[in-house]
Protein backbone atom coordinates (compact mmCIF):
# COMPACT_ATOMS: atom_id res chain seq x y z
CA UNK A 1 0.00 0.00 0.00
CA UNK A 2 1.60 3.24 -0.37
CA UNK A 3 1.39 5.63 2.33
CA UNK A 4 2.31 8.81 0.99
CA UNK A 5 3.51 10.65 -1.97
CA UNK A 6 5.49 13.59 -1.40
CA UNK A 7 6.94 16.09 -4.65
CA UNK A 8 9.88 18.60 -3.74
CA UNK A 9 11.73 20.52 -5.05
CA UNK A 10 15.73 20.97 -4.90
CA UNK A 11 15.24 23.11 -2.12
CA UNK A 12 13.03 20.86 -0.03
CA UNK A 13 9.66 23.14 -0.86
CA UNK A 14 7.04 20.65 -1.17
CA UNK A 15 5.14 21.00 -4.40
CA UNK A 16 2.38 18.37 -3.81
CA UNK A 17 1.78 16.49 -0.80
CA UNK A 18 -0.37 13.45 -0.30
CA UNK A 19 -1.03 11.19 2.38
CA UNK A 20 -3.00 7.48 2.06
CA UNK A 21 -1.73 6.77 5.81
CA UNK A 22 -2.91 9.76 8.67
CA UNK A 23 -0.25 11.67 10.01
CA UNK A 24 -2.02 13.17 12.97
CA UNK A 25 -0.67 16.93 13.14
CA UNK A 26 0.48 19.18 10.45
CA UNK A 27 3.71 19.84 12.65
CA UNK A 28 4.01 16.02 12.16
CA UNK A 29 3.26 16.09 8.48
CA UNK A 30 5.82 18.92 8.15
CA UNK A 31 8.57 16.75 9.92
CA UNK A 32 7.85 13.49 7.38
CA UNK A 33 8.24 15.75 4.85
CA UNK A 34 11.49 17.52 5.89
CA UNK A 35 12.39 13.43 6.94
CA UNK A 36 12.02 12.14 3.94
CA UNK A 37 13.56 14.75 1.76
CA UNK A 38 16.91 14.60 3.68
CA UNK A 39 17.14 11.36 3.47
CA UNK A 40 16.43 11.63 -0.47
CA UNK A 41 18.24 14.27 -1.50
CA UNK A 42 21.56 13.37 0.50
CA UNK A 43 22.14 10.58 -1.95
CA UNK A 44 23.40 10.94 -5.53
CA UNK A 45 21.93 10.37 -8.78
CA UNK A 46 24.29 7.36 -9.52
CA UNK A 47 22.75 5.36 -6.15
CA UNK A 48 19.44 3.21 -6.73
CA UNK A 49 15.70 5.10 -6.61
CA UNK A 50 14.54 3.56 -3.65
CA UNK A 51 15.74 2.64 0.24
CA UNK A 52 14.20 2.28 3.01
CA UNK A 53 13.25 5.01 4.85
CA UNK A 54 13.25 6.00 8.23
CA UNK A 55 9.64 7.61 9.13
CA UNK A 56 8.43 6.54 12.45
CA UNK A 57 5.04 7.88 11.64
CA UNK A 58 4.47 4.81 9.16
CA UNK A 59 5.77 2.55 10.86
CA UNK A 60 8.21 -0.01 10.40
CA UNK A 61 9.50 -1.81 7.11
CA UNK A 62 8.86 1.47 5.21
CA UNK A 63 10.15 1.97 1.44
CA UNK A 64 10.79 5.24 -0.16
CA UNK A 65 11.00 5.46 -4.06
CA UNK A 66 11.67 8.23 -5.80
CA UNK A 67 13.22 9.86 -9.06
CA UNK A 68 14.57 13.16 -9.58
CA UNK A 69 13.61 15.11 -12.52
CA UNK A 70 15.19 18.15 -13.36
CA UNK A 71 14.59 20.92 -10.07
CA UNK A 72 12.07 18.12 -8.63
CA UNK A 73 11.53 14.79 -6.62
CA UNK A 74 8.63 12.68 -6.66
CA UNK A 75 8.86 10.35 -4.30
CA UNK A 76 5.93 7.41 -2.86
CA UNK A 77 6.59 5.61 0.74
CA UNK A 78 4.56 2.61 0.52
CA UNK A 79 5.01 -0.64 2.70
CA UNK A 80 7.15 -3.84 2.14
CA UNK A 81 4.90 -6.00 0.21
CA UNK A 82 4.71 -3.21 -2.87
CA UNK A 83 7.21 -3.62 -5.88
CA UNK A 84 9.88 -1.83 -5.64
CA UNK A 85 10.23 -1.40 -10.36
CA UNK A 86 6.36 -1.52 -10.27
CA UNK A 87 6.57 1.60 -8.11
CA UNK A 88 9.18 3.46 -10.22
CA UNK A 89 6.99 2.40 -13.35
CA UNK A 90 4.18 3.84 -11.56
CA UNK A 91 5.86 7.46 -11.14
CA UNK A 92 7.37 7.51 -14.45
CA UNK A 93 3.11 6.89 -15.49
CA UNK A 94 2.34 9.86 -13.34
CA UNK A 95 5.13 12.48 -15.01
CA UNK A 96 4.28 11.11 -18.51
CA UNK A 97 0.50 11.93 -17.46
CA UNK A 98 1.39 15.07 -16.02
CA UNK A 99 3.80 16.03 -19.00
CA UNK A 100 1.02 15.16 -21.47
CA UNK A 101 -1.30 17.17 -19.56
CA UNK A 102 0.89 20.27 -19.31
CA UNK A 103 3.13 19.53 -22.37
CA UNK A 104 6.31 19.58 -20.83
CA UNK A 105 5.63 19.56 -17.31
CA UNK A 106 7.60 21.85 -14.61
CA UNK A 107 7.63 23.31 -11.51
CA UNK A 108 5.18 26.30 -11.80
CA UNK A 109 2.58 23.82 -13.32
CA UNK A 110 2.81 21.79 -9.99
CA UNK A 111 2.59 25.17 -8.35
CA UNK A 112 -0.44 27.14 -10.15
CA UNK A 113 -2.75 24.22 -11.55
CA UNK A 114 -2.27 21.97 -8.02
CA UNK A 115 -5.75 21.46 -8.62
CA UNK A 116 -5.35 19.50 -12.24
CA UNK A 117 -2.21 17.84 -10.85
CA UNK A 118 -4.44 16.14 -7.76
CA UNK A 119 -6.88 15.41 -10.62
CA UNK A 120 -4.31 13.35 -12.48
CA UNK A 121 -3.15 11.15 -9.29
CA UNK A 122 -6.21 10.81 -8.06
CA UNK A 123 -7.23 8.75 -11.96
CA UNK A 124 -3.78 6.57 -10.82
CA UNK A 125 -3.95 6.03 -6.81
CA UNK A 126 -7.18 6.52 -4.87
CA UNK A 127 -6.97 5.65 -1.05
CA UNK A 128 -3.52 4.01 -1.61
CA UNK A 129 -4.06 1.39 -4.02
CA UNK A 130 -3.05 1.76 -7.44
CA UNK A 131 -6.30 2.17 -9.75
CA UNK A 132 -4.62 2.67 -13.68
CA UNK A 133 -1.52 2.29 -14.98
CA UNK A 134 -2.55 2.32 -18.43
CA UNK A 135 -1.68 6.15 -19.52
CA UNK A 136 -4.12 6.28 -22.61
CA UNK A 137 -6.59 5.43 -20.36
CA UNK A 138 -5.33 8.33 -18.00
CA UNK A 139 -5.25 10.67 -20.86
CA UNK A 140 -8.53 9.83 -21.91
CA UNK A 141 -10.02 10.30 -19.17
CA UNK A 142 -8.35 13.56 -18.21
CA UNK A 143 -9.87 15.06 -21.59
CA UNK A 144 -13.29 13.81 -20.62
CA UNK A 145 -13.29 15.89 -17.71
CA UNK A 146 -11.59 18.67 -19.22
CA UNK A 147 -14.54 18.44 -21.87
CA UNK A 148 -17.21 18.04 -19.43
CA UNK A 149 -15.81 21.28 -17.27
CA UNK A 150 -15.76 23.14 -20.97
CA UNK A 151 -19.18 22.45 -21.19
CA UNK A 152 -20.75 22.88 -18.31
CA UNK A 153 -19.10 26.85 -18.18
CA UNK A 154 -20.24 27.25 -21.57
CA UNK A 155 -24.39 26.44 -20.42
CA UNK A 156 -25.77 29.21 -19.59
CA UNK A 157 -29.22 28.28 -17.28
CA UNK A 158 -31.68 30.89 -19.16
CA UNK A 159 -34.11 30.50 -15.19
CA UNK A 160 -30.62 32.12 -13.91
CA UNK A 161 -29.71 34.18 -16.70
CA UNK A 162 -28.85 38.68 -15.21
CA UNK A 163 -31.83 39.21 -17.62
CA UNK A 164 -34.21 37.00 -15.96
CA UNK A 165 -33.25 37.71 -12.66
CA UNK A 166 -33.51 41.38 -13.39
CA UNK A 167 -37.13 40.90 -14.77
CA UNK A 168 -37.93 38.89 -12.04
CA UNK A 169 -37.16 41.79 -9.92
CA UNK A 170 -39.63 43.88 -12.05
CA UNK A 171 -37.21 46.52 -13.51
CA UNK A 172 -34.49 45.70 -16.85
CA UNK A 173 -32.51 48.84 -15.81
CA UNK A 174 -31.83 47.99 -12.15
CA UNK A 175 -28.42 48.36 -11.13
CA UNK A 176 -26.56 48.71 -7.78
CA UNK A 177 -26.15 51.79 -6.37
CA UNK A 178 -23.25 51.17 -3.68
Amino acid sequence: MIKGIIIVNNHGKPRLVKFYHPVESEQLQQSVIRRVFTQVSSRPDSFCNYLEGIVPEWGENVKLIYRHYATLYFVFAVDAQESDLGILDLIQVFVEALDKCFENVCELDLIFHSDRVHYVLDEIVMGGMVLETNISAILQSIKDQGKMATESLSKTDDSQSASKIREQLGDSKWMYSW
